[in-house]
């Protein structure tokens, strides 16, 4: 149920693939998580290769540029529907992230004010185009005093942003100038009922999910009173789900299909799994990404992916982009317990093969540990090319 709601029973699109698949991807996900981690990819393009294969790499792009999409703190930073933007007006009503911003906000409230101006007046900027340098910066972010403001313009919805192509880094303009007009004309509904939409939306896209799973997938707190209203509508239906300890609820509309047949590398902010302790629930698959491990202590690798065989996940890698060299680099390759490693190996070789001739790479390369790592290496020898 779970694989069937994100998608992962419709066969991967054969043909052309355009827009139209996006939608039909963003209707079962509802939300693209984004992250500027680009070590294989950026990990929102990785979704829509999972669920379609190879596409056009400018689809969430284009769809941007255009007005379908637009990027929101929804779970984390993420791309959202445009029609979904009304459903989050709750949230742009006051900061909602980190205290300092929130303090901030109040006490420079005319600097806030200032810098919204500059962006009125002066059209699309990036941070670093303002001249404001006051701030302390740290070594991941950049978050001086008008990178700040912008943020907190961002968060109440006043501006919104786009990224750019050649450094991912944000966009901003004013919100009337970005996003279509009919989506901001859209009626605000209360913030009770928007949020009702929103655990709906998350029960249609986990199938089946605990109240702790629906309000983690657009970051809710203190649902409780709401999924049980949901409930008595029938919006939601309470079940029992054998091995888990809470209550679960499904979608009315949610389906059990007669199986599973895909083959995917999923992002570490797949909806699959980015919830960790769901993800061992439903797999028994106990994942970390190991990005901010030490090197010496890291048990998988940097940037470690699950692999998707059927509906199981079975084996786990770690990959590399080496663009100047051409390569996929297959960091280490790790397989699931009781898995048949030759099966797993010849798969996993396909599905890597796709995504090297997507990512235009040459080759694939394993050069790491693990204990699928011989058997990959074997398979990988016997399939063609990406360029073949």
């Amino acid at each position: 149920m779970a694989l069937g709601a994100q998608g992962f029973a419709d066969p991967r699109p054969a043909g052309r693939i355009d827009r139209r698949h996006l939608r039909r991807v963003l209707d079962r996900m509802g939300l693209i998580q984004i992250d500027s981690v680009n070590v294989l990819v950026r990990s929102q393009e990785l979704p829509l290769f999972s669920r379609l294969g190879p596409h056009p790499r400018s689809l969430i792009w284009d769809a941007t540029r255009d007005g379908e999409l637009f990027e929101y703190w929804v779970h984390e930073a993420s791309h959202v529907p445009t029609a979904h933007h009304h459903l989050y007006r709750w949230s742009m009503e006051r900061p909602r992230r980190w205290g300092s911003f929130r303090s901030f906000s109040r006490d420079r409230a005319d600097f806030v004010e200032e810098v919204y101006g500059i962006v009125r007046d002066t059209g699309p900027l990036v941070a670093s185009d303002l001249s404001e340098r006051d701030g302390k910066k740290g070594p991941w972010w950049d978050y001086d005093d008008a990178k700040v403001a912008l943020e907190i313009l961002f968060d109440f919805g006043r501006v919104a942003a786009y990224r750019r192509q050649n450094d991912f880094a944000r966009v901003y303009d004013v919100a009337e100038r970005v996003l279509p007009a009919d989506a901001l004309a859209h009626p605000t509904p209360s913030e009770r009922e928007a949020r009702k939409q929103l655990l709906e939306m998350a029960a249609r896209s986990y199938g089946v999910a605990t109240m702790s799973d629906l309000a983690d997938y657009h970051r809710h707190t203190h649902v409780r009173e709401l999924v049980d209203e949901l409930v008595d509508e029938g919006r939601l239906w309470p079940v029992e789900v054998e091995g888990w300890t809470k209550a679960a609820f499904m979608h009315p509309d949610a389906t059990v299909p007669r199986r599973i047949t895909a083959r995917a590398v999923l992002s570490p902010f797949d909806p699959v799994v980015w919830n960790r302790e769901r993800a061992e629930r439903l797999f028994g698959f106990h994942y970390r990404i190991e990005i901010y491990v030490p090197k010496a202590k890291r048990r998988w690798g940097y940037y470690v992916l699950p692999f998707l065989l059927g509906d199981e996940l079975v084996a786990r890698v770690d990959l590399k982009a080496d663009r100047a060299a051409s390569t996929l680099l297959v960091q280490s390759a790790w397989g699931e317990i009781g898995i048949d490693a030759d099966d797993v190996a010849h798969e996993l070789a396909a599905e890597l093969s796709d995504l090297a001739g997507w990512l235009e790479l040459e080759r694939v390369h394993v050069v790491g540990p693990g204990d699928l790592a011989p058997a990959l290496a074997s398979a990988l020898a016997s399939t063609v090319s990406p360029s073949g």
